[in-house]
This record gives C-alpha cells, sequence and structure tokens, in this order.
C-alpha cells in the first residue's frame, strides 16, 4: 500500500468505514453482550455511529488488546476527540467525523463555558459560580444548561487567580478552563486542583514550552492560541505535539463585527483542510470565543450581549467544537443553546417522545381527549398550551415515527388505523365515560374515515393548538 493509500485511510470518518472492515478486526464469538445478536450486527451499529467499542466487553480482554487498537485506528474521526475534567464532571470535544452534518451526524454537541474574573472578589465569585451552576432551560421536554467555568486572570496575580479557581471548585463540579498567559500563575492554580484536569489556555509563541511543561505535568489537554496567523499557529500546534502534548485545542481567534468574515475563514478553512485535504497535523478541536466581543471599545452590556449572542451560533456553525461567552442574560444564551440542540440533533432520528397517554391536570371520565403526534415539538407545544389554559385533559399521543401533524398526514402515519390502534392499545375507554376525540385541524381530512374505523365521534380542533380554549368552549362544552 502506498503512503498516500495509507493517509487517506487514516482520514476518512467513520461512515466511510465498511461494516465489514470492521467485522474481521472483532473478535467474532458472536457473545451477544453487546446486546446484538452478532458481531456483524455490532460492526454495523459502531459504523452507523450508534455503538462505541467500549459496547463490547471481549475488546476490553488482555487477549484482545492489538484488536482494540487496531478498532481504534480504523474509527477514528479525523477531528480528535478531546476531554477535560474529572470523575464529578467531565466534558469531550471534537470527535468529528464529517465536515457536513446531513453527510452523518455530528457528535459531541458544542460545550458553553462562563467566564469568572479572579479581579473580583470571593462573594462575587461564589454568586457568578452558582448562577451559572442553577441557569436552565427547558425545550421541548430537554433540559440546557452551562456546561464549563473559564476563571480569567485579569490581575497578573498568582494568589489572585488560585483563590478564584478554588473558589469556583468548591461551588461546582463543572470542568475549568484555566485562562492566563503566564505560566506562573497557571502551575499556581493548577497544583490546587491537581487531578481535575482542566482545559488550559493557552500556549503562545512566547510561552510554549513552559505550558507544554504544566500541561505534561497535569495530564492536562492544552490551548494552542495565535490569532489570525494560521501558519504561527499550525506551527505552534506541529511543535508542541512533537513536545508529547496528545490533546491540543487550536485557538485561531474570534474577531466579530467587520472582521466576523476573517474569523469564518479562518475557522473554516481549519475544518476543511482536514477532510478534504487529509491535513493529519490540523485535526483539533476548535476554540470559538465570542467573549470577544467585551473587548476594545467602550460599549454598553446590551450591546456587547447582543454582538455576543449572534456570534455563538455563527461560530458553531462554522466548526468550533468550545465556546467562551461571558453574558449571563438568557436571551443572550439561548440563540447558541437553540441552535446547539438543533444542530446536534440527529437528522436520522426526529426528537420524538413516547407514545401512550398523557393526563393533564386532573382529568375525569368525561374529560375531553386530544390527538397528537410523538413529534416533540408538536407534543410539548400541545402540552404547554392547555396547561396554561389550565385544561384537565388527555393527550393520546400517537407513534407517528418523530413527525408533526401535517407531515404525518401526508405520509400515513397518522391515519385512521393507527389512531384505532393508539385508542385500542392504551386502553382510553377505560379513562373516559364517552367516546369522542378531538384531532389536530391539520388531520381535519381523515375524520370521517376515523370515525368509522375506530367507531368513536370525532371532533375537528383548531389548526393551532392556542386556539384550544376557545374549541373547547365552543363546540365541547355544548356538544
Amino acid at each position: 500500500m502506498s503512503s498516500t493509500q495509507v493517509k487517506r485511510k487514516k482520514v476518512r470518518g467513520v461512515h466511510e468505514v465498511s461494516p465489514i472492515d470492521v467485522y474481521r478486526l472483532l473478535p467474532g464469538t458472536n457473545c451477544g453482550e453487546c446486546g446484538e445478536a452478532n458481531c456483524m450486527a455490532y460492526a454495523a451499529r459502531l459504523v452507523n455511529g450508534e455503538y462505541t467499542l467500549e459496547n463490547c466487553p471481549p475488546l476490553n480482554e488482555e487477549n484482545n488488546k492489538k484488536l482494540r487498537i487496531s478498532l481504534g485506528e480504523l474509527t477514528a474521526p479525523p477531528v480528535r476527540e478531546i476531554s477535560f475534567g474529572d470523575a464529578r464532571s467531565s466534558i469531550k470535544i471534537g470527535g468529528k467525523h464529517v465536515l457536513f452534518r446531513h453527510e452523518f451526524t455530528y457528535h459531541n454537541p458544542v460545550p458553553i463555558a462562563i467566564d469568572v474574573e479572579d479581579s473580583l472578589s470571593g462573594e462575587e465569585i461564589v454568586k457568578r459560580v452558582n448562577s451559572i451552576e442553577n441557569f436552565l432551560y427547558n425545550y421541548i421536554g430537554r433540559e440546557m444548561r452551562l456546561d464549563a467555568i473559564a476563571i480569567r486572570d485579569t490581575t497578573g496575580e498568582p494568589e489572585r487567580f488560585a483563590n478564584a479557581v478554588r473558589i469556583a471548585r468548591e461551588h461546582s463540579d463543572k470542568p475549568l478552563i484555566l485562562c492566563t498567559y503566564n505560566p506562573k500563575v497557571m502551575e499556581k492554580a493548577i497544583s490546587l486542583i491537581p487531578d481535575s484536569r482542566p482545559l488550559l489556555y493557552a500556549a503562545t509563541t512566547e510561552n510554549w514550552k513552559e505550558m507544554a511543561e504544566i500541561a505534561l505535568n497535569f495530564s492536562s489537554p492544552l490551548v494552542v492560541s495565535s490569532p489570525g496567523d494560521m501558519g504561527k499557529l499550525l506551527s505552534l500546534a506541529t511543535t508542541l505535539e512533537a513536545s508529547g502534548v496528545p490533546d491540543l485545542v487550536l485557538d485561531p481567534g474570534t474577531f466579530l463585527e467587520e472582521d466576523i468574515a476573517i474569523t469564518i475563514s479562518n475557522f473554516t478553512a481549519l475544518r476543511t483542510s482536514v477532510f478534504r485535504d487529509g491535513s493529519q497535523n490540523i485535526g483539533y478541536p476548535l476554540l470559538g470565543t465570542p467573549i470577544t466581543a467585551w473587548a476594545g471599545e467602550d460599549l454598553s452590556p446590551e450591546v456587547s450581549a447582543w454582538r455576543e449572542a449572534w456570534a455563538a451560533p455563527v461560530l458553531m456553525s462554522r466548526y468550533t467544537d468550545l465556546l467562551i461567552m461571558h453574558s449571563l442574560e438568557g436571551w443572550a444564551l439561548l440563540p447558541a443553546l437553540l441552535w446547539r440542540f438543533n444542530l446536534y440533533t440527529d437528522p436520522r432520528k426526529p426528537v420524538a417522545v413516547d407514545a401512550g397517554i398523557r393526563p393533564v391536570g386532573s382529568p375525569g371520565k368525561g374529560s375531553p381527549v386530544f390527538i397528537t403526534t410523538n413529534y416533540a415539538l408538536t407534543f410539548f407545544t400541545v402540552e404547554s398550551d392547555v396547561k396554561s389554559a389550565e385544561i384537565d385533559c388527555y393527550l393520546l399521543v400517537v407513534d407517528t415515527g418523530g413527525l408533526s401533524v401535517e407531515s404525518a398526514v401526508a405520509g400515513r402515519y397518522l391515519n385512521p388505523s393507527s389512531i384505532a390502534e393508539a385508542i385500542n392499545g392504551f386502553c382510553l375507554s377505560d379513562l373516559v365515560d364517552h367516546r369522542k376525540i378531538i384531532i389536530p385541524g391539520l388531520a381535519a381530512r381523515i375524520s370521517g374515515d376515523t370515525e368509522e374505523v375506530t367507531g368513536w365521534e370525532v371532533l375537528v380542533g383548531p389548526k393551532d393548538s392556542s386556539g384550544i380554549p376557545l374549541f373547547l368552549r365552543n363546540r365541547w362544552n355544548n356538544s
């Protein structure tokens, strides 16, 4: 095999690996310990990104060590997966197998870290750390939280920085990012948390030797920073890798406003070089710093937060693997959190809830029954609207493969038979003493056939669930 062939094999994503390639390197026990009937089924699931090597217990046996190493090399993503944090809480970044989400799927959602300055008083640090720790937003049944804390050296005083790190560690389990260019400040702080494996920011052309030594001594991943100079950034990364630092993160610099095009170009060039050109030496996770919106000219907090709010999703779309932000305002964080949720949803698997009967409020025998699909956004929207209106009712969730009402009707996933199956399968007649169901307005065309198949009277509800209260007053209460 030529060197060119070897290179191409090393940089291909797991989605390009055949299940046969994987099967040939498996122990071949067909033991079923992975949950599959045989090793070929496991190989297919592994290639599809549904399983990891840890799902195959025989691979962890000493006599299969070589097989595991070979499989690890075969299935390794072109963008390396790097973790930081400890047993209390850890984060994985990178690990990308494809350039575009539609090609396969993205793994390891971009963590969002919020900064804490060491210039704050002890009480202020505790307050900010607690705000980071307690931040929570519920979106279609998913809890969205912040992921890490970035302690920033703004005083240049080792004791102040170390104290900020200590306080943050005492009041939060979230992984830490230690941000200072001063090796003495860095070493003083990390010595307080030697087993926490924080991410170290950052190695530059001036301090890389000292930072590399600290990273090696404490087995911590290291950020390589050279804002705006890609040649210097790649040279530094190559030098640090040759020095024995295995886990690196690249910071190409985040420039906003009129220079946002430069930022996007640099991030895109770094990532596309890995997948299109096979550049193995730059297959590292990328760090984006929307927090730079707060630097420079003296702007109002609202303007700085706005700049940060739009910059974060842009960076996420252009291949950043980790973000450091400043604002704790919900409106500034939600664009990134919601975009991350959608970007890292597996395109092969719609976001769905389990089918079944969900009571809302305190429904009784005479309560209305609403038919809905198991598409998460549809279900939680309907549930939210009836809860807000304080309506006691049942939601009969039909399995439509995670499709919305309109799509499910068009694709015949929501049809008279599937509704009848849900009514009978979940024993709806045991819960109510009437024989009426309310279908969505977007499913009106199947109302007649549904009555014939189910034997239940079908009422056509509003097209939008916000109209349910008015519908009940006009139709249910008078029916």
